[in-house]
């Protein structure tokens, strides 16, 4: 009998030599039709201590090692991004001059009388202090 084979990423590696790894699957509700995601937690044999949580990972089904412990990593699955990359990735591009920056000048250059006679006439900009008073 073949040995099941899972991808998943890895949500805890705190344990020593074993991590957990969050499978998902997705399946169609059986009344609505709708497609959902369903996941489930393995924990997984991890020799080396190498994988780091967020890693995509593959999983074998071996014998039972521990009570919780029935899967072995294989390795890392390239198709994602490891921590390190992720890290890079998330750093800010340096901001580029468009025409949409020289914008907020040209609203400064408006006159003063105009900005507080368009206040005045109740411009869109501002919504009314409080417009439903009642009398008593």
């Amino acid at each position: 009998m073949p040995k099941r084979v899972l991808t998943g990423t890895v949500v805890s590696d705190k344990t020593d030599k074993t991590v957990v790894v969050r499978v998902e699957r997705r399946v169609k509700h059986p009344l609505y039709g709708k497609i959902i995601k369903r996941s489930k937690k393995y924990h997984a044999h991890d020799e080396g201590n190498e994988y780091r949580e967020g890693e995509t990972v593959r999983i074998e089904e071996t014998r039972p090692l521990s009570k919780l412990k029935t899967w072995a990593v294989l390795g890392r699955v390239d198709t994602h991004a490891t921590p390190e990359k992720a890290d890079e990735a998330k750093k800010p591009a340096k901001a580029k001059k468009s025409k949409d920056a020289e914008a907020p000048a040209d609203k400064e250059a408006e006159p003063a009388e105009a900005r507080s006679s368009r206040r005045a006439s109740g411009s869109p900009d501002r919504a009314p202090a409080f417009a439903g008073t009642r009398s008593n």
